[in-house]
């Protein structure tokens, strides 16, 4: 056995833990990062940037068919799904590059192969004990599946998903939450027939209900057919299709079926609690500065309880690397943190929904604007339809941002601004919006909740 020193230990090279390391590197950090896959995990090689490359496809094909309408002439003649592919993991390419140079550049020693906790702390990888002052655990995430229900043959998750190579003629999509929806999105772009089973009331559950009610139209209107308040049952697969039978005595069939009902933690087998980390439900128990019961054990990212999101990770690993390096940053809680759904149309938000703003605050000390891109000149040319929804306190700052429509994932940062400064809305008004542009939807909502709407009755 060889044994190893280093400032920190990294286990896994995701969001969180490459931004960790990159973060302590800077600061003159000795970083030792073990990945047993590539850097990037997930949200890179299989999530978060090989979707969106094929939600703009998605968006393309869209633009194509609707070409006419605005006199432009083109037309939709089908998908090469080869092609596609070779699109995607062009830019998948292209940015892996670019983070192992981003890596190479910084001095970080990364360290190919599965890595295993043990007290000290240490990573053990083989043969090699990596031991560091700290250790950061980011494992990550993989996709959940549900109890009596295999992933295999016609079943998929969303890894494999991104893999089929073929457009299908129709698909069903356990699961109405994010990944959920723009899987539906992307499938119904490329003119799959798309139904997507849900077992809550309302497709993205954990959104404003105005939301979710927007996005459901939105749906509707492009012919994507989803079954609310219904759960899966069992189901049957031959070698040319596969039946989803549901609670309600119903059933559907199709190609393939998604199964996209959340990801679980990866922390089974990796030596956690025999080094001290308490785990619950798998998920990795941290104080709210990310420490763990383990002495100079931190855990960033998917393991860590509340969203799953690459960019929560990614705040989360600048966060650990500040406070290990003594700079005391601050906590940035979940509820500030944004959430966008890449969907067609996208659905943002940030801070608290109505519901959540009036049980803390209570009905009186809460009011709600909600104003429709209908209304918005940008969204017009655009062809998109939606919603931007502000929550505030009566006579207090803004509580919560809930925006429905194409490209309005590119305004939450505005509204992030005004959730995490607590401005109120007469503060946010008087400044000027590029016209025309969607953000004025957003300054139209503050008006609005200023005493002073513009546009709105």
């Amino acid at each position: 056995m060889t044994e190893h020193r280093a400032d920190v230990v990294v286990l896994g090279g995701g969001s969180g833990g490459y931004a960790a390391a990159l973060r302590l590197a800077e600061l003159g950090k000795d970083v030792v990062l073990v990945e047993k896959d590539k850097l990037g995990g997930t949200c890179l090689h299989r999530g978060c940037i090989p979707t969106k490359a094929l939600l703009h496809a998605g968006e393309v094909a869209d633009a194509a068919r609707g070409a006419a309408d605005i006199g432009v002439h083109a037309s939709f003649d089908g998908i090469d799904i080869a092609k596609v592919r070779a699109y995607r993991e062009g830019i998948v390419a292209k940015k892996f590059k670019g983070l192992e140079g981003l890596i190479s550049t910084r001095g970080i020693r990364v360290v190919a192969g599965e890595g295993t906790l043990e007290a000290g702390p240490a990573v053990r990888v083989g043969e090699d004990l990596y031991r560091g002052t700290d250790v950061i655990l980011a494992t990550g995430s993989y996709s959940r599946s549900l109890p009596g229900l295999e992933i295999g043959g016609r079943v998929l998750t969303s890894e494999q998903a991104l893999d089929l190579d073929e457009v299908p003629d129709r698909v069903v999509v356990l699961g109405g939450g994010v990944i959920g929806v723009e899987f539906a999105s992307v499938w119904r772009s490329f003119g799959v027939d798309v139904t997507i089973v849900e077992a809550l009331p309302h497709l993205l559950p954990a959104e404003d209900v105005s939301s979710s009610k927007a996005l459901e139209r939105a749906f509707r209107k492009r012919g994507v057919s989803f079954q609310l308040g219904r759960r899966f049952a069992s189901l049957t697969q031959t070698d040319t299709d596969v039946t989803v039978q549901l609670d309600d005595g119903s059933a559907v069939t199709a190609d393939y079926v998604l199964v996209a009902v959340g990801r679980g933690p990866s922390t089974s087998g990796l030596g956690y609690e025999e080094a001290g980390v308490i785990l619950e439900r798998g998920f990795v128990r941290t104080d709210d500065r990310l420490r763990t019961a383990a002495p100079h054990v931190w855990a960033v990212g998917d393991i860590v309880p509340g969203l799953q999101l690459a960019h929560r990770g990614f705040q989360q690993g600048i966060f650990v690397a500040e406070e290990i390096a003594g700079l005391a940053p601050v906590v940035v809680s979940d509820v500030d943190v944004p959430r966008v759904a890449y969907s067609h149309p996208e659905v943002a938000s940030v801070g608290l929904t109505e519901a959540q703003a009036v049980e803390r605050h209570g009905a009186d000390a809460v009011k709600a604007y909600e104003y429709n891109l209908a209304g918005n000149g940008r969204s017009e040319i655009l062809g998109t339809s939606g919603i931007v929804k502000i929550v505030r306190r009566v006579d207090g700052p803004v509580l919560g941002a809930h925006l429905v429509g194409d490209r309005v994932g590119e305004l939450i940062s505005e509204a992030q601004l005004a959730v995490g400064w607590e401005a109120h809305p007469e503060d946010i008004a008087p400044f000027v919006h590029a016209h025309p542009t969607q953000s004025e939807a957003l300054g139209e909502a503050f008006l609005a909740l200023a005493g002073k709407p513009l546009h709105a009755l």
